[in-house]
């Protein structure tokens, strides 16, 4: 059995213009203080990286990681989260994900400059000895998640066989830099259960490349059953936010949340610890199935200041992560193979 790495921090929410915050080194310093021995990075942060430099050059990647090793930490992924989104969006979307991409883009433009950044993704994650990657799946049929007006027939079919034509070739560039492309399934992404995870891997032939970054906080929200999802999926999950999260209907708002602010909500996501995710059942399950990689936090909660999460959350990860054991508890009681005496025992012989 393996035992998880971690704690790791994803970086995204905690990046700004002010010291600690403002450059890699500064960062991986802050949270090598915390307690957290992994740092992922948001590659579409020019403070802290440069996706094309770092797919161009080895020895740029290996400056990052000399970065973080003289911090004490290690790179656990990078992230392409924003650039994913734009691989497939829906035109109702336009407006809103346009400052994901460079000014001056049209949706097409835009496109074709997040399948670049997914390309320099994968040839930068194999150049700092990474092998797996976070990312979203962006949503062409999302505008539709719910059946009504009625959806025409093929509908969902013809975005799905779209998402993985735009995709597969994609995940063949993963391929041959061998790193595993992992999708955090999350609303607003077309895939975001198991359900859509599988309906788009029957859309690129199964491939080994696609992926899961496991983030129960979602499936809190979507009221799908986290553990479960383990038991069923765990061959493909390849990544691990650690976030926390809560789910509190009432006579007035349940799961889509009635347009509220983040603080209404019935489904909230909260910093570790203050939400209701059974994470002591994750961890033994990551550690019953031999899960490969880390467990990194990711901090998004509505209500407590970040930097306190961030303190909080390197010990709470530490401490739910579970050695695994190299012998069984009751090797003690046992002995060699005797087959003449278990024979016996049986009352064969």
């Amino acid at each position: 059995m393996k035992t998880i790495k971690g704690p790791g921090i994803f970086l995204a929410q905690f990046a700004g213009d002010n010291p600690p915050f403002n450059t890699l080194a500064n960062m991986a310093r802050w949270a090598a203080d915390l307690g957290f021995v992994g740092i992922q990075i948001p590659t579409w942060d020019a403070r802290l990286f440069n996706l094309q430099q770092a797919a161009d050059s080895q020895a740029y990647c290996d400056e990052i990681l000399g970065t973080a090793r003289d911090a004490g930490v290690a790179i656990t992924e990078l992230s392409t989260h924003l650039q994913g989104q734009l691989v497939a969006v829906h035109p109702a979307y336009d407006a809103m994900f346009a400052d994901f991409a460079p000014a001056g883009l049209d949706p097409q433009a835009r496109q074709q400059w997040a399948v670049q950044q997914l390309h320099w993704a994968a040839k930068a994650s194999r150049n700092l000895g990474l092998n797996a990657h976070a990312t979203f799946s962006g949503a062409l049929a999302w505008p539709f998640f719910y059946p009504w007006p009625q959806r025409p027939a093929g509908l969902v079919e013809e975005s799905f066989a779209e998402l993985g034509r735009r995709w597969l070739p994609i995940l063949n560039v993963f391929e041959e830099n061998g790193v595993d492309a992992c999708f955090e399934l999350h609303p607003g992404e077309d895939l975001h259960d198991g359900v859509t995870f599988e309906r788009f891997l029957a859309a690129v032939d199964n491939h080994p490349r696609a992926n899961i970054l496991y983030d129960p906080s979602h499936m809190v929200l979507q009221q799908l059953d986290y553990l479960e999802f383990i038991d069923i999926y765990h061959q493909r999950i390849r990544a691990f936010h650690v976030k926390d999260a809560e789910f509190n209907p009432t006579g007035r708002v349940g799961v889509y949340g009635g347009y509220l602010p983040w603080v209404e909500r019935a489904g909230r996501f909260r910093s570790l610890g203050d939400g209701e995710v059974d994470f002591s059942q994750i961890f033994s399950k990551f550690a019953q199935y031999d899960y490969p990689g880390w467990a990194v936090l990711e901090w998004e909660c509505c209500l407590k200041h970040p930097e306190q999460g961030a303190a909080e959350g390197a010990p709470f990860i530490q401490n739910h992560i579970i050695r695994v054991t190299e012998k069984a508890f009751d090797d003690f009681a046992g002995g060699s193979t005797d087959k003449e005496r278990n024979r016996k025992i049986l009352g064969l012989a």
